[in-house]
């Protein structure tokens, strides 16, 4: 009776998502079409230079070139309920591999993925922790070690991977502070894991890159959460006041659709911004010519392409079951988890690409250590004026 009911919702939900134009888009290659792969979107859409529009290009674009079918769907509003609601319309138009960008997929997780053994469900940046506080609920302490995450989903179809945004947002203050930036600003999303592993890795490198340069007495990072993932007229004013007002140089927008408030700011002052997982720069300098220092990336693409591959060959049982950490393995910043856009870095005499690769060889071989840690702000040199959350 329960999976009656799912599959009645999900024909409703294709139904409203028609209505609306907001539904899947199919895409077929040329081949057995065995891998029916299917892409939701979180909070976002494809359009948001971001979680959602990496994974689905990634995604359409692979299944095209190898024979594949591939549909993505749209959750009618912003809920766990909705969000299951498209896996169990995916499940009912017979998707066998279903991808998931963001944390807020955790809920899904313990929900769906038992419901659908035979499906093989990718998860993206979907922690122990996030499974953890969906699965346990009321009691959970956030110290993902004190539980049994296998406990809450399903083991034996799902592949989740996390990465080690401290690293690129390490690589991104670093080279704001040699590129000669002294008063930098942090603005997150929400202070989920993942953004606080890119700001305190971002302090990280611009304390590193000032003791370096020995000026670590002249910076300073502002640093804000905005409470969601989009700019709004709040935070576009918040940057006003920063930029303006206190004369930050360069921002570390970190949160999806966020840059919008931080690249409205600066475009009234010549003000600089840094974007996030993907490179930003295309939309963001639609704000200001040359606006986008760089961007602290992650790979979803590369984990996208490799676990469809290494479906494709055979290899799910390599990934299947696992959360894994991804980050740098290589000193080629091609192959890793997590860089900056070579193609786009301003680069210049304080911090050329050259520089970026010796960087990424120091951090590979473990001469650069950078914590992990979010439990508080890393210990640094260099001023951090923290203030909470604008919302």
């Amino acid at each position: 009776m329960k999976k009656l009911i799912a599959m009645i919702l999900a024909s409703l939900m294709v139904l409203s998502l028609a209505a609306c134009g907001g539904g899947g888009g199919s895409s077929s290659g040329s081949g057995s079409g065995d891998m029916k792969v299917a892409m939701i979107t979180d909070s976002g859409d494809i359009t948001d230079q971001s979680f959602n529009q990496t994974t689905y290009e990634t995604a359409k674009a692979w299944s095209e070139a190898n024979g594949a079918s591939f549909t993505y769907y749209k959750p009618e509003k912003d809920s766990d309920e909705a969000r299951n609601a498209a896996v169990d319309l995916a499940a009912a138009d017979g998707a066998n591999i279903i991808i998931m960008p963001g944390y807020m997929f955790a809920a899904t997780l313990v929900a769906q993925t038992n419901n659908y053994p035979d499906v093989k469900f990718i998860a993206l940046d979907v922690a122990d922790g996030d499974i953890c506080e969906k699965g346990v609920g009321e009691g959970y302490d956030y110290n993902p070690s004190n539980w049994n995450v296998s406990d809450y989903y399903n083991t034996d179809n799902t592949y989740c991977a996390v990465y080690q945004e401290q690293i690129s947002g390490y690589m991104a203050g670093y080279a704001a502070v040699k590129l000669g930036y002294r008063h930098l600003g942090f603005l997150g999303g929400m202070a989920v894991p993942a953004v606080m592993r890119f700001g305190y890795g971002y302090v990280q490198g611009a304390n590193a890159a000032a003791k370096d340069l020995g000026v670590s007495g002249d910076v300073t990072v502002e640093y804000v959460y905005g409470g969601q993932f989009y700019g709004d007229a709040d935070i576009t004013a918040a940057m006003d006041t920063w930029y303006n007002t206190l004369g930050v140089e360069v921002v570390f927008a970190c949160g999806g659709g966020i840059y919008t408030s931080a690249a409205e700011a600066a475009a009234k002052v010549g003000g600089k911004v840094i974007g996030v997982d993907s490179d930003q720069s295309s939309k963001i300098n639609e704000y200001g010519a040359d606006m986008t220092v760089t961007s602290a990336m992650k790979g979803l693409d590369a984990t996208v392409n490799m676990v469809l591959t290494d479906i494709k060959d055979g290899k799910w049982s390599d990934h299947v079951g696992k959360i894994e950490s991804l980050g740098l393995i290589s000193d080629d910043p091609a192959e890793n988890y997590v860089q900056l856009p070579r193609a786009t870095t301003q680069w210049g005499d304080g911090f050329s690409e050259d520089d970026y690769l010796n960087l990424v060889k120091d951090i590979h071989a473990g001469t650069i250590s950078i914590s992990d840690d979010i439990s508080a702000m890393p210990s640094v040199d260099i001023t951090v004026n923290e203030a909470g959350s604008i919302k």
